[in-house]
């Protein structure tokens, strides 16, 4: 009787083991659904290219769950339509982890979609891993248990840099130029906001909408903002339209600040070069030159692509998935989802926090602002001789924003 009681111990033991490690060498998928094609190619390029090369990073002995991580690239062409397709073609393929930034209209109709799915398809349900798509909403109003935002959205962007702004001075009259789809109206909205109550003496001059990333030739707009007489442009550009935008307004002599979220993205720091020096600026939750592994991993990200890192949610969501993994002791979506709320865990720029209450990564911000590069400040992006300067950082405590999320749950 006694070994028999030993036996059923050895037993329990046993499976508690299997249990606790039943997912060590499983293959985790993610479907990657962003532009491959189109004039934000370069960006989706460069971001696909970041995904895989962590996914190889993370995997196995280097997380956690003991897991490798396999990413799958979708060209969704920037439209929600052809992205619904895209996730249908992963799910086909059996892929339970989808990722997602270019764009937060795609990002709504993801969001949409993934709900509709887990609710029909209990046992087979989706994660979103939203690694760049802004919108508020997204952890307000249209929250979703099944999405998790590594990026800061814009209420928290525009908090951090409006509280810099306040103490600029020389800033008197600014324009917001934006484009015309949800991103860009919150980041007017919020600036407008945020601008009132922190300095009501600035001038809104100018508000501009334009189409998203089919813009060629933003010199007419430049002229505009020049005639307004602002000192300064607010802008959630990325891309392409960005890009082209301040090369506009290097080319049509405008010499007022830009204050961006997006000018370490592809084709930017080309596009800017030498001008602008001293008076564009970026708000991002990393910068070019923050030291420790984030430099090691892009110097060789470098070496191998011949390409900039600048995607750090990349890192956040790796690192994320591989402790929620651990602490769930499985790769089901469900468990992994329970896990992920409310986790703390280190990324690269230290101890973050996916908040319960709404699914938005607490983490640190920095303004940074374009010049040359030296030994400080060393990195280089697209061999221009320039860089991204730190000048401030903001805590999670100072970067947070409340959330209006009434979190509807599974069961």
């Amino acid at each position: 009787m006694k070994n028999a009681f030993r036996m059923m111990a050895i037993a329990a033991l046993a499976a508690c083991a299997t249990g606790a490690f039943a997912q060590k060498g499983e293959t985790v998928k993610i479907a990657w659904i962003d532009p491959l094609s189109g004039l934000m190619a370069p960006v989706g390029s460069n971001q696909l290219k970041s995904f895989q090369f962590f996914a190889e990073k993370f995997s196995g002995a280097n997380n956690p769950a003991g897991v490798k991580f396999e990413v799958i690239g979708l060209d969704n062409k920037l439209s929600p339509a052809e992205s619904l397709n895209a996730l249908k073609a992963a799910m086909d393929q059996g892929v339970r982890y989808i990722t997602q930034g270019n764009g937060s209209s795609v990002a709504g109709a993801l969001i949409e979609a993934v709900n509709k799915h887990n609710e029909r398809n209990p046992g087979k349900e989706i994660i979103f891993l939203n690694h760049s798509a802004v919108d508020p909403d997204f952890t307000n109003s249209k929250c979703s248990y099944w999405h998790f935002r590594f990026d800061a959205d814009t209420s928290m962007k525009i908090e951090a840099m409006t509280t810099f702004m306040a103490d600029q001075k020389d800033i008197k009259k600014v324009y917001l130029f934006n484009q015309n789809y949800s991103h860009g109206h919150q980041v007017a909205k919020y600036a407008k906001e945020n601008l009132a109550r922190k300095r009501p003496d600035i001038q809104i001059v100018g508000e501009e909408l334009h189409p998203l990333a089919q813009v060629r030739d933003f010199s007419p707009y430049i002229a505009k903002i020049k005639a307004s007489g602002a000192d300064t442009v607010i802008t959630g550009n990325w891309g392409s339209d960005l890009a082209l935008l301040v090369k506009a307004a290097n080319e049509g002599g405008y010499n007022g600040k830009f204050y961006t979220y997006y000018t370490g993205v592809s084709g930017t720091p080309t596009a800017l070069g030498q001008g602008g020096a001293g008076r564009v600026y970026q708000i991002a939750y990393n910068h070019y030159n923050m030291g420790g592994d984030m430099a090691k991993w892009m110097a060789e990200f470098k070496q191998k692509f011949n390409d900039d890192f600048y995607t750090g949610s990349v890192v956040s969501i790796f690192k994320g998935l591989g402790d929620a993994m651990a602490k769930a002791k499985s790769t089901d979506p469900v468990k992994v989802a329970a896990a992920l709320e409310g986790l703390k865990y280190n990324s690269y720029h230290g101890e973050v926090e996916m908040r319960k209450t709404d699914h938005q990564l607490q983490q640190p911000l920095w303004m940074t602002v374009w010049q040359k590069a030296d030994k400080k400040y060393p990195y280089s992006p697209e061999n221009t001789g320039m860089t991204l300067v730190p000048v401030k950082e903001y805590p999670s405590y100072v970067s947070s924003t409340p959330t209006s999320c009434q979190m509807k749950r599974p069961g």
